[in-house]
């Protein structure tokens, strides 16, 4: 099974690490779903994921859940290029490198703005994509 990644729909730096996700994922390792889709309904229940938690950025890979920075890091290490080098701030302990994702996540919509519907991905990218 490929690693899923999910996103909030709405969110227009989400959407953006979407899209530099797709660039750099040269091994097509990742598929996308919103987390307001059913397809993220149906995954993500069976993990019991506090419902705080369900705006984060999710990554699933190998039957297991991976939240905020530790997902976004896990990620990271598989893109083509330099990025997996930032994977090395997995020594940080998680309460450090969640209170900085924590921030830029409530900050995300005033930073970034707020989309009214989800992204819809072109033709080409639509294989990525679970719903």
């Amino acid at each position: 099974m490929q690693a899923v990644i999910f996103f909030d729909g709405l969110c227009n730096l989400c959407n953006g690490a979407v899209q530099f996700t797709i660039q750099r994922d040269k091994k097509n390792i990742f598929r996308f779903a919103s987390l307001q889709s059913e397809y993220a309904d149906e995954k993500i229940a069976p993990f019991n994921i506090a419902p705080e938690n369900l705006d984060s950025f999710i990554l699933l890979e190998d039957d297991k859940i991976y939240l905020r920075s530790t997902a976004a890091l896990k990620v990271a290490r598989k893109l083509n290029g330099l990025w997996p080098l930032l994977y090395g701030f997995i020594i940080v302990p998680p309460f450090i490198r969640d209170a900085v994702y924590n921030y830029i996540a409530k900050n995300r919509y005033k930073w970034f703005g707020k989309q009214e519907s989800c992204w819809v991905p072109t033709p080409e990218l639509k294989s990525k994509f679970l719903n």
